[in-house]
This record gives C-alpha cells, structure tokens and sequence, in this order.
C-alpha cells in the first residue's frame, strides 16, 4: 500500500467512530478485490473505497452548513434527508482536505450513495464495494449480490438498485431522483421487463 493511502488511513481513524471506520476498510479492501477482477486500477479503488464516506461523520446540521460554504447544492430531498450529502461534501473533502486530484476518484465518491446513469467501472466498483463490503449482513440478497459483484457489474449494480428501491419505498424514506434515474438507465441497458 503506498505512502499516500498510509497516511490518509491514520488520519481517518482518528477523524471517524470505530463502525464508520471498520465499514471504510472494509469497503477500501473489497474495492481493491473488485478491481482486481474486472481490470480496473488498483490504487484508484483503494484510495475511493478509503476516502468514500469522510464525510460521513459530520452532523447534518454541519453538512448543510458546509455544502453552502462551498457552494455544493442541496436538493428537497438532501435538505430532507442530509445524510445524502455525504458523498458529495465527501468528494469535495477528499480533494481539499487529502489532495486527491483524481476526477475518476473524486467521481466515484460523488455517485456511490445513488449512482448515475453512465457510471464508469470505477463508479460501479465503489458503488458495490460499499454495499457487500463484509461488514453487511443484514440486506436482502446480500449472497446473490455478493456472487455477483465478481461476475458482472452492470447486473451487480442493478439488483442493487432495485434491492435499494424497494426498501426505499417500503419504508416511505425520502428518495433521490438520482437514483431512480440511475435504476432506470440500466434496466433499459440490461434489457428488464417491467
């Protein structure tokens, strides 16, 4: 592991709670695992799964307050429910407070919370990490899920949306546009029947 990610993983552990961090590198470690078998730089992997939830932490009141000190919009539904904003403050954090440069990277941490349509392997990658990381157990079709991520992204990706929507819309939670535009975009991809 290089110098950068070492320094930034001390860093995190005093920044973050013990869960917060233990989901981190658990994340930080399956996304290196996914990118490993589908190709995708490892380093790259490492350093969005370590940085993908810095912003986690931060009390929502502290989010807000911070996404308009940086002039990062916040939508009905962030404002509604602010842990949201987490992955966006999160990218913009990793490129302030850690000086990470990477669009990729600071992409992926930005999209792992909804997605987008047109993710990049890097995007997907972060996106599923965060969801099997070893550390959750309680999500429905985790096994399949799991099987999945090291088969295929795309439909990976999907029955996690669909999985996510569902639990969503069970519960009467709010739920961004974006990731039913992002559950949208690749059942047309994947070709699914409604």
């Amino acid at each position: 592991m290089n110098q950068k990610i070492h320094k930034i993983r001390k860093r995190l552990k005093m920044e973050l709670d013990t869960d917060r961090y233990e989901h981190t590198l658990g994340v930080m470690y399956t996304a290196s695992s996914l990118a490993m078998c589908h190709g995708e730089d490892v380093e790259k992997a490492l350093l969005a799964g370590l940085l993908h939830d810095c912003a986690k932490c931060i009390p929502s009141e502290t989010k807000i307050r911070l996404c308009d000190k940086y002039h990062l919009s916040v939508s009905d539904v962030e404002m509604k429910n602010p842990s949201l904003l987490h992955a966006k403050l999160g990218a913009f954090l990793a490129a302030r407070n850690y000086h990470v440069e990477d669009r990729e990277i600071l992409n992926a941490i930005t999209c792992h919370t909804t997605g987008t349509p047109h993710m990049t392997r890097l995007d997907k990658i972060l996106y599923i990490a965060d969801y099997i990381e070893p550390g959750r157990r309680e999500l429905p079709n985790i096994a399949k899920v799991r099987q999945m991520a090291f088969k295929d992204l795309d439909k990976c990706l999907y029955m996690i949306l669909e999985d996510s929507l569902v639990y969503l819309k069970s519960r009467d939670l709010p739920l961004d546009s974006m990731t039913e535009k992002t559950y949208q975009y690749y059942k047309e991809k994947l070709g699914k029947e409604n």
